[in-house]
């Protein structure tokens, strides 16, 4: 396949912007593997897909010292299928959920890393805890016992607006919440860390909003090829 767009090019445009402490998810979904290749041979490790068949296929056929992120709504039907090898699951929003990462990740003697999912944007087709469900699951307790997961931050969308005072007052909101998420139940907790909002359209302002971890995908791959 010739690749449409120069994806070594874009992929060091957009690292060019980012603090160094910002990691980067190069989300790679609906694009076929040559674009990951062209990625992977500039340096990039870190990819992101939504959909379980999809990055199944991918993870056959690519270098498996990539660090796959699944970042769309899982099922926990799917979950089995990429517990062996998933480096982080990035939308957790619901204990259920959780609670299948863990049985599944036991399975095969792994921890598996995840983020829960804030719904702050102002859209009902967003997932994830509001912010009330979110202490109410961390207050319940239970996720303290799974011990096949690791809950390593927060992750979140803004509203899909051209307002940037509205995307900056929600991942704000993101990033108090964290803190309080932070101070009363990971206080000793190194690894609970992740403060994951930002892609292509405001990711610059998510990083101005304390972001440790950006999700893009058009600005380095171009429009979905499939």
């Amino acid at each position: 396949m010739t690749l449409n767009v120069d994806v070594a090019a874009n992929l060091r445009a957009v690292k060019a912007t980012l603090p160094e402490d910002v990691k980067l998810v190069a989300v790679s979904k609906f694009h076929p593997a040559e674009y990951i290749e062209a990625a992977y041979s500039a340096g990039q490790r870190v990819f992101g897909e939504s959909h379980e068949q999809e990055l199944s296929k991918k993870y056959e056929v690519l270098p498996k010292d990539i660090e796959w992120h699944f970042i769309g709504h899982l099922q926990t039907n799917k979950v089995k299928y990429i517990a062996p090898y998933i480096s982080m699951i990035d939308a957790v929003d619901s204990m259920k959920l959780l609670k299948e990462i863990n049985k599944q990740a036991a399975k095969h003697d792994r921890v598996v890393n995840v983020l829960l999912e804030l719904h702050i944007a102002e859209e009902a087709t967003k997932y994830g805890f509001t912010l009330d469900a979110c202490r109410e699951m961390l207050d319940g307790g239970e996720w303290r016992s799974l011990e096949n997961v690791k809950i390593c931050g927060l992750m979140m969308m803004a509203s899909n607006v051209d307002d940037e005072v509205q995307i900056k007052q929600e991942f704000d909101t993101g990033a108090k919440f964290f803190d309080e998420v932070k101070e009363k139940y990971f206080a000793g907790d190194d690894s609970f860390c992740e403060r994951s909002w930002g892609m292509s359209g405001d990711y610059e302002i998510a990083v101005l909003c304390r972001s440790t971890m950006v999700r893009i995908g058009t600005a380095i791959f171009g429009e979905r090829v499939y």
